[in-house]
């Protein structure tokens, strides 16, 4: 688990203040709110509080850029009202969110239940290429397409006021934050550790959501011991919203029966170091080997120029280049591009203008994109072959321009290829 936080998140209660701690997690671009219709049945039994996502619905806009921070500031919260167990039900990244908590502090959730839900959320390019489009043009344009990607036909049809009500819950959220949980999801990927998950577990899905279909929510019931799948029909990405009965009788169902006595037992162990030899007997230091950057370098390649290059890169690979190949990623990227003494913001201005000094026009569109990745905007980059222009010449930055024009066009689009995550 990553260090703990003093940062907390807003929420609200609704409920019973004797009864059990019911938590409900929001979608990305949603509030509290998403979950307004639930409440009725599910306050009968619980003492629910729901929570907004740092900068959605007004929350304090502190971007949080891992699914674990923003457990850890759940964690923090329900810490400072002295609530140690809970039940928990997520709809997508709140879902993920929930699935942390059930991975690091299993002892604290007695059942748990994923709305919309994945083990991982489409590709961390098409994520990363959100945050792109969101930095260059705001959430005003992104807002307008969430209807498509939320509802199915018929209930955009029937449910204007509703439709509308989503878009203004997108428009109005934080920037930074909305791109920093990209960045969160971008780099969930719990496959691996779906089989330590040790609570019982609801998995809801959508028929008709193409962001987390129900062939996601197979692989979450396939991979977690203890858990049962219910797919709701005439439902897409937003299912509590669509299908607010549903839902609502699912959770009741699972959590009334799931939250047993015996689940609600605490499951913590106290284990006892075992005592350190005599100082006779102590081992002989071994020297500090230094680790192969390689594997560093890997993930730092990827997150920066994108998984599609780096798997094309690596496709093109032969006898003849591959050593080529792993010696840029070794120490190009685990060995200069990890140093901590610049961000990836300042290395990506300098590589833009080396690259353009050099005429290097085929590497300075995917430093391009790069640098549109690392967080720098259109007009950043302008200013920096407009610097460049003057130090490097003219005719180098008017090619570079022409280029970097051309990257940032294509990576600023709104509509984007088929496979993007339909969020």
């Amino acid at each position: 688990m990553s260090q703990m936080t003093n940062k907390t998140l807003q929420y609200r209660f609704d409920g019973p203040e004797d009864a059990p701690i019911l938590i409900l997690g929001p979608a990305l671009g949603t509030t509290w709110h998403m979950w307004d219709r639930q409440l009725p049945g599910l306050t009968r039994h619980w003492r629910v509080l729901r929570y907004d996502l740092p900068g959605h619905g007004g929350a304090p806009a502190e971007p949080a850029t891992s699914v674990a921070d923003l457990a850890d500031r759940l964690l923090a919260t329900l810490d400072a009202l002295g609530i140690d167990r809970f039940g928990y039900a997520g709809c997508s990244i709140g879902a993920a969110v929930g699935v942390r908590i059930a991975l690091v502090r299993p002892d604290r959730i007695a059942a748990l239940a994923l709305v919309s839900a994945a083990a991982r959320h489409g590709t961390a390019d098409a994520w990363r290429q959100r945050g792109v489009v969101v930095r260059a043009n705001g959430l005003g344009q992104v807002a307008h397409t969430v209807p498509e990607r939320w509802f199915t036909d018929g209930f955009r049809s029937a449910q204007a006021g509703i439709v509308e009500w989503a878009v203004q819950m997108v428009r109005t959220t934080d920037a930074d934050c909305y791109i920093a949980a990209c960045e969160a999801l971008a780099a969930h990927d719990v496959r691996d550790e779906l089989g330590r998950i040790a609570v019982p577990t609801l998995v809801v899905a959508g028929a008709d959501d193409p962001a987390t279909p129900p062939a996601d929510a197979r692989v979450l019931v396939a991979g977690i011991p203890d858990a049962k799948l219910a797919v709701v029909p005439a439902a897409s990405h937003l299912t509590p919203v669509e299908q607010p009965a549903a839902v609502g009788e699912l959770l009741v169902r699972h959590f009334s029966t799931a939250w047993s006595d015996q689940a609600v037992a605490s499951t913590t162990a106290v284990l006892t170091a075992p005592a350190a030899p005599p100082a006779a007997e102590q081992p002989a230091a071994v020297p500090e080997v230094r680790p192969d950057p390689y594997d560093e370098g890997l993930r730092i390649r990827r997150e920066v120029l994108g998984d599609a290059h780096v798997d094309r890169a690596a496709d093109r690979a032969d006898d003849f280049t591959g050593e080529f190949q792993e010696f840029i990623t070794r120490y190009a990227w685990g060995e200069v591009w990890a140093r901590p003494g610049l961000d990836r913001r300042t290395r990506s201005i300098i590589t833009l203008t080396a690259l353009t000094a050099g005429g290097h026009l085929k590497e300075l569109a995917f430093h391009t994109r790069a640098a549109l990745r690392n967080g720098l905007t259109p007009a950043e980059i302008k200013e920096a072959l407009l610097h460049t222009a003057v130090y490097c010449g003219v005719p180098a930055a008017n090619s570079a321009f022409a280029v970097a024009q051309r990257v940032i066009q294509e990576e600023t689009s709104v509509a984007r290829p088929a496979g993007e995550p339909p969020r």
